[in-house]
């Protein structure tokens, strides 16, 4: 089942009833200054209060979720039978990674959340308290870390937007167990600049190495072939509400969000395919595609008067698989 981008019904409802009552200029200015202290380096430590936590959620979830929701679709295009039962959410926040995997999987029965910030996990709870999906789940407050070694194995785990706030041997440590802690997959989200690439670069290459297989992004196991200044990246553009425009101080009715990420499977994927790094150029004569293949990078082009194919390539976006090819 695709996952839209944009938040579901419930967790929408959920997110209005706590705006009742809540200023939306003082959550606007809540999520500002919080936006601020993440861009120089700070983490969730800055979220002290219930109204920290609600102005974050408010302005964060929506584009959160949207790209963890497009990590999870390229998971379940190229591995369709995987239905975890279980799911570990590191670094879980307000619980943003868990309502998109039970969108993603109604195989989900158990949801255990982990995160050091206790008011970020409180709202969680109080978020997913009348849900039909996640009724029941539970948090793990603490260091991710510490956490993890207590933890039940889970079907999948998702970390997303977390490794950024460590240690490069942090990093490490948390993939390691990460990994340890996935019976079939593990999915990290990063945000989609060079040093978040840099990071699931890590990350991907040291988890290969201890026996892990790439479902997605990437179609094959070996090392990334983009050189430098390039990077992989992707984006996911999702619809602004009312509420949202306005705590983020935006005219736009939607936001579009860069982000890299790594799904990474125990056994190897049934198939594997090209994946379009780039918006494609369409042009008159003919569509160039920047492809990363199996073989390594390749610019593609599919000539007009190859009919099939140049429809097929018309359909072509920015981060998809290219499942078959004319």
């Amino acid at each position: 089942m695709r996952v839209s981008p944009s938040l579901p019904a419930q967790l929408k409802a959920a997110l209005d009833g706590k705006l009742q009552g809540f200023s939306r200029n003082e959550a606007a200015q809540r999520s500002s200054k919080i936006s601020n202290a993440y861009r120089t380096g700070g983490n969730s430590g800055g979220i002290k209060s219930d109204a920290d936590a609600l102005a974050y959620a408010l302005a964060r979830m929506p584009a959160t979720y949207a790209a963890v929701a497009a990590s999870l679709n390229a998971l379940t295009e190229i591995v369709p039978d995987l239905a975890p039962e279980t799911l570990l959410d590191v670094g879980a926040g307000p619980g943003t990674a868990s309502w998109a995997a039970a969108e993603a999987f109604p195989s989900l029965a158990s949801f255990t959340l982990i995160d050091t910030n206790r008011t970020l996990s409180k709202l969680a709870l109080e978020l997913a308290e009348d849900s039909t999906q996640l009724a029941g789940c539970r948090y793990l407050p603490g260091d991710a870390g510490e956490n993890l070694a207590q933890a039940t194995p889970a079907d999948l785990v998702v970390a997303s937007y977390l490794i950024g706030e460590l240690s490069e041997s942090d990093q490490r440590a948390l993939a390691d167990a990460m990994w340890a802690k996935a019976r079939h997959a593990l999915v990290v989200i990063e945000p989609g600049t060079p040093a978040g690439y840099a990071r699931i670069l890590a990350l991907r290459g040291r988890l290969i190495a201890a026996g892990a297989h790439v479902a997605a992004p990437c179609p094959h196991d070996r090392p990334c072939p983009l050189v430098a200044p390039d990077w992989c990246h992707f984006n996911q553009r999702l619809p602004r509400s009312q509420a949202h425009r306005q705590i983020k101080g935006a005219d736009v009715p939607f936001e579009d969000e860069r982000f890299i990420y790594v799904a990474l499977t125990r056994a190897p994927p049934p198939t594997r395919a090209p994946r379009v790094l780039a918006p494609p150029d369409v042009g008159k004569a003919e569509i160039t595609a920047k492809l990363c293949t199996e073989d390594g990078l390749a610019l593609t082009k599919v000539p007009r008067r190859d009919k099939a194919a140049y429809a097929d390539a018309r359909r072509w976006r920015w981060g998809d698989a290219v499942l078959s090819e004319s």
